[in-house]
């Protein structure tokens, strides 16, 4: 879905993934490129507790702007 998919980008999921309890919409942060099209994504609850953390193909995320670009 992204072309320019960054380390430490802020992303929301496009689709449910429910085998990890996972929402449409939900926010993470990439925390690492695995490939091209591969980026591990970790899910942080409101206290800072890692809920999820998974590696997901570029489809399956939206980088989120919280400024004009």
């Amino acid at each position: 879905m992204n072309s320019e998919i960054h380390t430490l980008d802020v992303v929301g999921l496009t689709e449910d993934i429910p085998e990890h309890g996972l929402r449409r919409g939900q926010v993470g942060t990439v925390v690492e490129t695995l490939s091209s099209d591969m980026f591990e994504i970790e899910f942080v609850d409101n206290d800072g507790r890692t809920y999820a953390t998974l590696p997901l193909k570029s489809k399956h995320l939206l980088v989120l702007y919280y400024q004009p670009v």
